[in-house]
């Protein structure tokens, strides 16, 4: 019997029933969908709607239906449209009538809502250790690596040395602010629907408050039209997910092109790699591949429900079920490619030597500016004078170390026999110690703070807080 049956005289049509259907994808919800009826039983006998008795039988039956999903021996009929239908039929079939009480002032607008925001919840902190582990993974590597230097880059060319943790730390950073973002998240996810029924809120005496406290809710939906038709924490959550896959995507990009033998600067650990069925020499970066790739099938999960957000009219509406295979992708696709991305890293095998050698003097211009900025010269005219420095190396076709002094004083008489002390790559690292700079110093406090910041998560999670 459908739940909503009984206004129709007329049998669904069957391509009908397969379009409506949401079961073969919204079943992974049984666990809260189970925790949300239970909580709902025990509200409902608080509002002197059952009796403790049938409080107890439908607790007990929503039980032994949870442990039919936990062993893998709940069997799904045709006429389960959704988690919520398969789940209420089979309590029935356990504990009879008393289950069509279950659903008393309760919506299917409103448990659905609620379903997924449990659902989300549980799923959140097991993102949050993933990432933290990926971060782990990047400051071990940075410690390892202090002293490799590398050219850094810029529209993909020569720009300044850096050192390669401090390239790597980078995206520690990134990886920061997104699970600051992911924790500020929770706490708006962490909004009870449950009480607000289709739309209108119940006068049944059901407390809501009670029910968040049960379900572990920080807050109630204030508004019951709201608070069914709510999905801005599908679409942030997919926002999230889609810059961190961004993020990821990045880090993928600078590998790939490093692992190439043009490059050579790193390589690639053959559990992260794959061959090619034709070329018998090749090992491919498919996992730094698809970590890019799949930033693409974030983004488009994010603007594919954002779409189907902006033209609805008030209230739930059948478009809302488009919010759970996008989460539900997303979540599965980060579950994955968060530790394939720490396992990269950590596998990762740095070739300093190649990295040395790609530095060459065009990458401390900048210092040599510098330079006749610390002997009186305004930044604007020694950038100008370098420049002319540069292009004369450059006709000789010789390195800017080995242009003659004279060479470099007919540019300008500021200039002085010492300018060669410049050409140090060390050096030109060393000399930016400001803080989140490139010299030793600045990269150990950046470290530092960095443990801190994975400590603090840590504490975190083990004391539960939102």
């Amino acid at each position: 019997m459908k739940l909503w049956g009984g206004r129709f005289g007329k049998e669904t049509d069957s391509r009908m029933e397969a379009f409506n259907a949401s079961i073969q994808f919204d079943r992974r919800m049984w666990a809260a969908d189970i925790r949300g009826s239970i909580a709902y039983a025990r509200a409902l006998e608080r509002a002197g709607l059952i009796s403790a008795e049938e409080r107890d039988v439908l607790i007990r039956g929503l039980e032994e239906v949870a442990g039919e999903f936990a062993s893998g021996q709940f069997v799904f009929l045709p006429s389960d449209e959704d988690i919520h239908t398969a789940v209420e039929r089979r309590l029935r079939e356990r504990v009879g009538p008393v289950a069509d009480k279950l659903h008393t002032g309760r919506s299917r607008n409103d448990q659905v809502a609620t379903d997924l925001r449990l659902y989300l919840l549980d799923e959140i902190p097991v993102l949050r250790r993933h990432l933290k582990g990926l971060q782990e993974a990047i400051v071990d590597r940075a410690e390892e690596h202090l002293e490799v230097i590398m050219p850094g880059y810029t529209h993909l060319q020569h720009a300044q040395p850096i050192r390669f943790s401090h390239w790597l730390m980078s995206f520690f950073w990134a990886f920061a602010r997104d699970q600051e973002r992911l924790r500020e998240m929770e706490r708006r996810v962490s909004v009870l629907p449950l009480g607000a029924g289709a739309l209108a809120g119940h006068s049944l005496g059901i407390d809501r408050r009670y029910l968040a406290e049960e379900l572990g809710f920080e807050a109630i939906g204030e508004n019951s039209v709201d608070a069914v038709s709510d999905r801005d924490f599908v679409a942030e959550f997919l926002f999230w997910a889609a810059l961190l896959q961004v993020h990821l995507s990045r880090l993928a990009e600078d590998l790939i092109l490093w692992s190439s033998a043009e490059f050579g600067f790193v390589e690639l650990d053959e559990a992260y790699a794959t061959g090619s069925s034709l070329m018998p020499q090749k090992r491919n970066p498919d996992s730094l591949e698809l970590l890019r790739g799949k930033a693409g099938r974030l983004i488009g999960h994010l603007t594919g429900l954002l779409t189907t957000l902006k033209g609805l009219p008030t209230g739930y509406n059948k478009d809302l079920q488009e919010d759970k295979e996008p989460l539900f992708d997303a979540l599965d696709t980060l579950r994955l490619a968060l530790p394939v991305a720490a396992g990269v890293i950590r596998t990762l095998r740095v070739h300093p030597e190649r990295m040395a050698a790609a530095l060459d003097d065009g990458i401390l211009a900048t210092d040599l500016a510098d330079y006749l900025v610390r002997r009186g010269v305004p930044f604007r005219q020694s950038h100008y004078l370098v420049g002319l420095a540069v292009r004369r190396a450059e006709k000789l076709g010789v390195p800017l170390r080995s242009l003659p002094l004279p060479e470099f004083q007919a540019i300008s008489p500021a200039f002085g026999p010492d300018l060669y002390e410049v050409f140090d790559h060390h050096r030109s690292v060393e000399a930016r110690s400001s803080e989140g700079g490139t010299a030793l110093s600045a990269l150990r406090e950046q470290i530092a703070r960095a443990r801190e910041v994975l400590s603090l998560e840590s504490s975190t999670e083990r004391s539960g807080v939102l």
